[in-house]
């Protein structure tokens, strides 16, 4: 006998990314505001100005990469029990892409699942972390290997966050917008080279051009089945980076931009990018001061590190390199002798 359990149905979980000044949110419920230290101090009466709700609590986990884990989850998840959250109560993360991951996923698994607001408060975050749903956290295998897709309710980008950014997370976040660039845009990467983004009113078209591309992705492929892989240019080898430092050397947006110098290599290696576009894209990294290099200590170690991404299956490690400008492969049969040898370019 087989029964048919018939769950068949069209669910719509579109949202608005407002990119603009903080507006006023009201919300008819209990809410909390996932932040960490720096960014509370800087901003949280700005936000808390601007928040009215039933109830409003403020959960504050440490700041860092190596702090997305398990532990601040459970940090998270004993401030809701605490303060009693029910189904209908909602989570506002406040904060850059680790807080976005960590609440998102928060939301997703409370009660099997409750609402969130994004509230990104990094260039990184504003351009891509916040937007299409992605949460996860780390452990001692590699990087968001635990997660779910959980979109958020509302996006909020606001550049007032974004004053009181140090330079090394400012570039961090640049080099998510050149990958966007790379990707999808070469007439968008153009711009961006004669662009200076220092400038207020040329970052906020640099970040409506990149949420644009973002949201097209994730719009044709939600779930990274397909397209929204080539999101993760750079990512694949920015990733190893990131666990062999320990989440400490880098931040996630200069492990990013190595990462795309090493795909870059590769490309040209295989004959998909000219030497003078990746030098093109080198340079442009370089000139908001973002690290285009590396020391590997062990070329198989490294390689065998590509198993653990997500996008890997069984004995396939799959690569996302650029087909000149505007384009990118999305490909798992690439050569082992030949990415090593790339690798062996950084040993």
């Amino acid at each position: 006998m087989t029964i048919d359990i018939n769950l068949k149905r069209e669910i719509d979980l579109s949202y608005q990314v407002t990119i603009d000044t903080l507006p006023e949110l009201s919300f008819d419920t209990k809410v909390a505001v996932v932040t960490n230290p720096t960014v509370s101090a800087l901003h949280l009466e700005y936000l808390l100005a601007k928040l009215t709700a039933k109830e409003v609590h403020v959960i504050t986990v440490a700041d860092g990469e190596e702090y997305k884990n398990w532990e601040s989850i459970e940090l998270i998840l004993e401030g809701m029990f605490e303060a009693r959250f029910n189904r209908n109560s909602l989570l506002i993360a406040f904060g850059g892409g680790v807080i976005g991951d960590m609440t998102g996923f928060t939301a997703s698994i409370y009660q099997r699942g409750i609402d969130f607001v994004q509230i990104p408060t990094t260039l990184l975050s504003q351009v891509d972390a916040s937007v299409g749903g992605k949460t996860g956290f780390n452990n001692k295998y590699g990087k968001n290997l635990v997660g779910a897709f959980h979109q958020p309710k509302a996006v909020y980008a606001d550049a007032h966050f974004l004053s009181t950014l140090p330079k090394r997370e400012f570039a961090a976040g640049v080099a998510e917008v050149v990958k966007m660039a790379v990707c999808f845009d070469a007439d968008f990467f153009a711009w961006l080279e004669s662009a200076d983004l220092n400038d207020e009113q040329q970052l906020s078209e640099a970040v409506a051009k990149s949420v644009q591309t973002k949201a097209w992705v994730v719009a044709q492929d939600e779930k990274e089945r397909g397209l929204r892989a080539a999101l993760n240019y750079g990512h694949t080898f920015g990733h190893v980076i990131e666990k062999e430092t320990k989440y400490t050397g880098f931040l996630h947006g200069e492990a990013v931009a190595i990462g795309m110098v090493m795909a870059n290599d590769t490309a040209v290696a295989l004959g998909w990018m000219s030497e003078e576009e990746a030098t093109r894209v080198k340079a442009l990294l370089e000139r908001y001061d973002l690290p285009t290099s590396y020391k590997i200590k062990d070329v198989d170690t490294f390689y065998e590190t590509f198993y653990l991404d997500k996008k890997s299956a069984d004995s396939a490690i799959t690569f996302i390199i650029p087909k000149s400008l505007g384009g990118v492969e999305i490909t798992d049969a690439i050569d082992e002798s030949l990415i090593k040898k790339v690798l062996g370019q950084y040993a």
